[in-house]
């Protein structure tokens, strides 16, 4: 049987080893519910409260400032309509780009058409990078949150996020009507750069335990001290009455101990390794294919990531045409995968609509092996000549 090689990391990855011991206890043997006053509901508090300050030592913050979802879809969703809904403002004001994920853009447009927000969506430079003076540009006497993904999930670039932290504060020093929040979606950077919340100068920020090595359908919102959100459900008061429902503790114990490994001083050398096989993978694609040209920033992107346009060629194509050979690539990011449409971040960062249809994601991850990486590079030339004269 031929051996399938996964390349997409960057839309889920596998439940860690460590991570499914951690979890399976949860699913028979303490089953109780975390709000019941038994033992059972006492023992699975307690693995929720454990998980609670695994997120926040990774985070830099106080446990009581995590709050676990279900996913990073609501835990940006929570973050823009719960800062929204406060109306701090008559209208309040969003900042955000045009490279955002979905789950980012899709709810600010929303309260776009229902008159709840005015939204700016900053255009980034050439490599896909939102300029720190650009939200300056765009800050209004109403803006009250600017939500900037850290690491983008197509192509990988990494946003200047600490910078465009110390530019809120140094504005929110001078602005005595109210502060402007800031919030940014980890999911993609958590796994390889510092999530110091201080340091970022960030008062919200996602996580999802399906990026991590952890299971899916459960995930976590950093919110400061301080700052209050208006909850989406609404219920029996879990999660510091910001999340009614009872908890996946199975799921959230998962994303604590995920989390936990990211410690692992292990994972470092293991970033390095990846980092070396997607610059193999990336030069030999770009030597061996003419018109095939890297999109984003050569250095400033996440060290998993390669994301390659090819002329005369639609992604959709060569990753089937891969699929067909047991080799697992996307179009880009996994929500948007079965879209037509055109990229919508190569649209903002200027390419026409055919180079936005030409891209393909390849994404490597800790199983990742230099037989995987050689493999695509062997196969991939044929694929892209049989498309260009098909």
């Amino acid at each position: 049987m031929r051996k399938r090689i996964y390349l997409d990391y960057s839309a889920s990855t596998p439940v860690d080893p460590k991570v499914l011991r951690a979890m399976l206890p949860y699913f028979k043997k303490e089953f109780g519910n975390p709000s019941s006053r038994h033992g059972y509901g006492q023992r699975a508090s307690a693995a929720i409260e454990h998980a609670r300050t695994q997120v926040a030592n990774f985070l830099g913050c106080a446990a009581q400032e995590i709050i676990f979802t279900g996913g990073a879809t609501e835990s940006n969703n929570l973050a823009i309509q719960g800062i929204v809904g406060q109306k701090r403002a008559t209208k309040p004001h969003v900042i955000t780009s045009a490279i955002e994920h979905e789950s980012v853009l899709e709810v600010c447009r929303t309260l776009e058409k229902e008159g709840a927000a005015e939204v700016s969506y900053l255009t980034p430079d050439a490599e896909g990078i939102i300029e720190v003076k650009e939200v300056e540009r765009a800050i209004r006497p109403n803006t009250t949150l600017v939500s900037i993904g850290y690491a983008n999930s197509v192509i990988g670039t990494i946003q200047p996020i600490a910078e465009i932290g110390k530019l809120l504060s140094q504005y929110n020093i001078q602005n005595t009507t109210y502060k402007i929040l800031f919030h940014t979606d980890a999911v993609q950077a958590a796994l390889y750069l510092s999530c110091d919340v201080k340091k970022l100068g960030v008062d919200l920020l996602t996580l999802s335990a399906h990026k991590l090595y952890g299971p899916k359908g459960v995930g976590a919102l950093f919110v400061k001290t301080g700052v209050a959100l208006r909850p989406l459900l609404f219920g029996g008061g879990q999660e510091n009455d910001q999340r009614a429902g009872t908890q996946n503790v199975p799921g959230i114990v998962g994303l604590g101990t995920a989390i936990q490994e990211l410690q692992n001083p292990r994972m470092a050398l293991t970033a390095i390794k990846i980092r070396q096989l997607r610059d193999r993978l990336t030069k030999t694609i770009l030597k061996k294919i003419s018109g095939a040209a890297l999109s984003g920033s050569s250095q400033k992107r996440l060290p998993s990531n390669v994301h390659i346009r090819f002329e005369g060629c639609q992604a959709r194509d060569i990753a089937f045409l891969f699929d067909q050979k047991g080799i697992a690539v996307s179009t880009g990011s996994a929500c948007s995968e079965r879209s037509q449409e055109p990229c919508h971040v190569l649209l903002a960062m200027g390419f026409s609509a055919g180079e936005a249809l030409s891209g393909v994601r390849i994404t490597l991850g800790r199983y990742t092996t230099a037989e995987e990486i050689d493999a695509v590079a062997e196969k991939l030339p044929a694929i892209i000549t049989q498309l260009r004269k098909s």
